[in-house]
């Protein structure tokens, strides 16, 4: 098998869960790129179907829907959605996601019961819809969207409940991994570093020093651009991956590695 077609993901079916802005966006657009048809899915229907226009011009097909990936009924609906659009399901990317600062001594229950629900338990819907769909078929790549922040705790930020999810996402992803390997579904993690995504643009503006020292602290020097998570995800999507599963692919300029 040639390169081109170990990287093809021509006449495949992916779902993204976030994936009307920041990183889901991109990582539309780079599976559409590849070959596949595209589910995009998000909170924001108008945004969301922008993104499938952008798609459909690169020739292939996509469907955008309204999913709260916190409520199980519109997560199912979405995987049902697909299957009568596309008959099948073959790599999902979990990404939908939410960040917050806010100092653990003075979090309200409902700041953390809101990340935990977005990051972590709309994940494991996600997956667990997806996943047995995979498993009829005995076939998928299942892609989460972690983060460093589930393998170091951040500087200067206080935001322990986002840490916390992003850690649950990461071994979330591993048991999945474990449990689903006999079926031949793979299921790994992306962990970004800091992206200059919209998500962190407006966190920033609170705290507009914060980039400097990011930067400072990352070995290489700058913050991620969102484009460069369309490699990662198309690799672990595509059968150039095909022995990877329970992996962590960290992309964060080095800084975990101080």
């Amino acid at each position: 098998m040639s390169v081109q077609e170990l990287f093809s993901l021509q006449g495949e079916v992916a779902i993204v869960t976030g994936g009307a802005q920041g990183l889901g966006r991109e990582m539309s657009l780079a599976l559409a790129e590849a070959g596949a048809s595209v589910v995009v899915a998000d909170l924001d229907l108008g945004k969301a179907q922008e993104v499938a226009r952008e798609i459909e011009k690169l020739g292939v097909s996509s469907l955008a829907l309204a999913v709260d990936v916190t409520q199980r009924e519109q997560v199912e609906a979405m995987v049902q959605k697909t299957l009568e659009s596309f008959h099948k399901i073959d790599v999902l990317v979990a990404c939908a996601g939410i960040g917050q600062w806010v100092r653990a001594e003075e979090m309200s229950l409902e700041d953390w019961d809101r990340v935990m629900q977005v990051n972590l338990t709309g994940v494991f819907l996600s997956c667990q819809a997806v996943g047995r769909e995979m498993i009829k078929r005995r076939k998928g790549s299942i892609i989460t969207i972690s983060s460093m922040s589930g393998i170091i705790a951040n500087y200067p930020q206080a935001q322990s409940h986002y840490n916390a999810s992003k850690g649950a996402v990461i071994m979330l992803t591993k048991s999945l991994a474990m449990e689903w390997a006999p079926y031949d579904v793979r299921v790994n993690t992306i962990a970004p570093g800091y992206m200059e995504t919209k998500l962190v643009a407006d966190l920033l503006v609170q705290y507009p020093g914060y980039a400097k020292l990011w930067r400072d602290l990352t070995p290489m020097k700058r913050l991620g651009n969102p484009v460069e998570i369309k490699g990662p995800c198309v690799f672990l999507a595509s059968q150039a991956s095909s022995y990877m599963t329970g992996s962590v692919l960290v992309m964060d300029g080095g800084y975990t590695m101080i």
